[in-house]
């Protein structure tokens, strides 16, 4: 790392994930939104995808990431089994 600024390439990826994956994700969600507020019935995919991303992102991370770093990608795939856990708790519940 050089003194002039900060770091160029694959090291300027935050915690595993390449840097256009969430300005994507974004993009693509704003569009769906839009097409769900010209056609409401199609508003729930909007609202599915702006609600996978972060899944997309821990399932990235925890496939792309597992021979460079493993206890990120451990820590995804904790993070995803919690989110499964609250997903089967929440049918219990509700």
């Amino acid at each position: 790392m050089s003194a002039s600024g900060p770091p160029s390439g694959p090291e300027t990826e935050l915690a595993g994930l390449p840097a256009w994956l969430y300005p994507l994700g974004f993009w693509v969600g704003v569009t769906l939104l839009v097409v769900g507020v010209l056609l409401p019935d199609y508003a729930w995919v909007g609202v599915v995808w702006i609600a996978s991303v972060p899944v997309l992102a821990a399932v990235w991370v925890a496939l792309a990431g597992w021979r460079v770093d493993r206890r990120l990608s451990v820590a995804a795939l904790l993070a995803l089994a919690g989110l499964a856990l609250v997903v089967v708790v929440r049918q219990f519940i509700g």
